[in-house]
């Protein structure tokens, strides 16, 4: 078995596959929470200061105890150094806001805003079938929302990755565990968009990065283009997991109206020259759907 090191700040317990110094991150102020079960090869800080003031610190270069092959400690750093700059030019209300990025020592951090609220997928507390069983699961508290609600955050992600690919860039890696709900507030915020890349690009790897569960088929496909089209399966494919029966995209599965539904199954067919063009196209698609469901 390989061997762990449990570490501690401010009374917080974490796991680490070696020894790392932390001591960069003592003047932010008091560490309240942190994530250590990502498979990126990051680590998370929630981090409270003196006057209140939340942060989130992504970081890497700490041997983090789930992280692949493909996300060793140098890997994590290069991945999330590139990062800063899509942070900095998808900023959108919908989007964690970036304030702050640094190398240490070791390795190198981003300092977000902090987000109340409960990631839709997570994974190693609520496991499947927990996740969508267990009345206590964010995502099972979310599916018993009113559709209106759970209709208004699927239109804030349309909106987001409109401007994702106005600005010229393609989403990679997209899945409910890039979303957190504030049921309070009944708010979503997009996190952890890492991995979008500028420009449209070919499928270089085969099985690319991201749960199957919202990935098209040229996210599986040696040499397919990832593009727009293939945003539009990810947007059509989110809209069944959060209005639908996510997988069973049959309408007995689905909430809202059937004009929204037509909408939402072009956009996952599996065929890209059948679905919408755009993400654009299909934001039009989805605000003509709303308008006749009145």
């Amino acid at each position: 078995m390989t061997d762990q090191f449990q570490l501690e700040m401010d009374g917080v317990s974490f796991v680490l596959l070696e020894p790392h110094s932390f001591e960069w991150l003592r003047p932010f102020g008091n560490v309240f929470r942190v994530f250590d079960q990502q498979d990126s090869g990051n680590l998370s800080f929630g981090i409270v200061q003196q006057d209140g003031h939340r942060l989130f610190v992504k970081y890497a270069g700490a041997s983090t105890i789930h992280a692949s092959s493909t996300n060793s400690p140098p890997e994590a750093i290069r991945n999330l150094k590139s990062s800063v700059s899509i942070y900095e030019n998808l900023a959108h209300d919908t989007l964690i806001r970036l304030t702050n990025h640094f190398a240490t020592d070791q390795g190198y951090a981003c300092v977000f805003d902090w987000v109340d609220g409960e990631g839709l997928h997570p994974h190693w507390s609520f496991p499947p079938p927990a996740k969508y069983e267990d009345p206590r699961s964010p995502y099972y508290r979310f599916k018993q929302l009113p559709v209106k609600a759970r209709i208004q955050a699927m239109e804030q992600i349309l909106d987001f990755h409109m401007e994702v690919e106005r600005k010229g860039y393609v989403a990679v890696d997209f899945y409910d565990g890039s979303l957190i709900y504030d049921f309070e507030q009944n708010k979503i915020k997009v996190c952890d968009i890492d991995l979008y890349n500028k420009g449209s690009f070919t499928n270089t790897i085969g099985r690319m990065w991201g749960s199957s569960r919202f990935m098209s088929p040229e996210e599986f496909e040696l040499g397919a283009p990832i593009d727009g089209i293939t945003n539009v399966f990810n947007m059509g494919a989110m809209a069944f997991s959060l209005l639908g029966g996510e997988k069973d995209r049959s309408y007995a599965r689905w909430d809202a109206e059937r004009a929204l539904y037509e909408v939402a199954v072009r956009a996952v067919d599996p065929d890209r020259v059948r679905r919408y063009a755009s993400v654009a196209d299909l934001g039009e698609a989805w605000k003509l759907a709303m308008k006749q469901g009145l």
